[in-house]
């Protein structure tokens, strides 16, 4: 029996804290208190893989690419996402191959700019739903979807944003480099959900505008390397029931059909722990003997020892 194998998919928290300067430096500082938390599961004999989101980065290169758009031209979105794992990737290699070095293991860690399929039919294509960049007024956003045939949709009663598809990743592209490396190598990948392509009728790939959910990515990629866990981390110890509400209940461990139950009756929000939850259910049934967890970057190493977290098993 091998060592255990993990993907982990880092939340927006483990990249960027909630109220400092979104500078690269502050978010430098975050990314080396989460390698320490990744370099201890390294330690502790674990394979690991990591995926990671993009959201805040992505939209402010855009922002930054279309401001400045009268003295450069503007990137168009595929290439924005590749430049946000570029950037990422290169915070996350420098601040874990030190925490590694720190404790006496010489890995190498490496980001792979990652493309993953999409299918050019994907409903969601007709129907955007993932925000992206800055907030406009209504004639703002009007005169911008004139001007750039962006879809422009009224957020949360904050103001209006662009909206992009969020189609559902279908096959990671550089998977075999990603096998490859793997025995030797921490692969850095799939980041904010990959760099979404359609693949065209001759072969070749086409970049989209569309944001992958990088927890649906996460479990591609944890399916495709049979991983035996998808981690998925973001802000809370434990997935609970009744949310924030008097008789609010966080879960030890739940079965596949318990989460489903459970995503009927309305408990997970869509945009936060609904596509966390619909992952680790994929991962869980996609083989026997396969596990999530949910759980917060503190509560990694603890959780992959059984005591603490959201097991998801079938």
């Amino acid at each position: 029996m091998g060592a255990t194998k993990v993907v982990i998919a880092l939340g927006g928290n483990a990249l960027q804290e909630a109220g400092t300067p979104a500078t690269a430096e502050a978010q430098f500082e975050v990314v080396k208190k989460t390698a320490g938390y990744i370099a201890e599961i390294s330690e502790k004999g674990y394979e690991v893989a990591i995926a990671h989101g993009n959201g805040p980065q992505v939209g402010r290169i855009l922002l930054a690419s279309e401001t400045a758009s009268s003295v450069t031209p503007a990137m168009p979105f595929d290439v924005c996402g590749a430049m946000s794992q570029g950037y990422i990737g290169y915070h996350i290699q420098q601040a874990l191959k030190h925490e590694l070095a720190k404790k006496g293991k010489d890995i190498p860690v490496v980001t792979l700019v990652t493309q993953v399929v999409v299918d050019k039919d994907d409903p969601g294509f007709k129907n955007p739903t993932k925000p992206i960049g800055p907030f406009y007024s209504e004639e703002e956003a009007k005169k911008i979807a004139a001007e750039k045939g962006y879809v422009m949709k009224e957020d949360a009663g904050r103001g209006w944003r662009r909206v992009v598809a969020s189609p559902v990743p279908v096959k990671i592209v550089e998977l075999d480099s990603v096998k490859r490396l793997w025995d030797s190598t921490i692969v850095v990948t799939v980041g904010g959900g990959g760099i979404p392509v359609i693949e065209k009728e001759d072969g070749s790939l086409e970049g989209v505008a569309a944001v992958i959910d990088k927890d649906l990515a996460a479990e591609r990629l944890a399916e495709d390397v049979d991983a035996d866990v998808l981690m998925i981390l973001t802000e809370v110890e434990k997935v609970s029931i009744n949310y924030k509400k008097p008789n609010q209940q966080d879960l030890d461990s739940i079965t596949v059909d318990e989460a489903y139950k459970l995503i009927e009756e309305g408990h997970f929000a869509p945009g936060s722990m609904l596509p966390k939850v619909m992952a680790a259910v994929n991962f869980a049934k996609s083989k026997p003997g396969k596990k999530a967890i949910i759980t917060s970057l503190y509560n990694a190493v603890d959780a992959l020892e059984g005591k603490a977290g959201t097991a998801v098993t079938m």
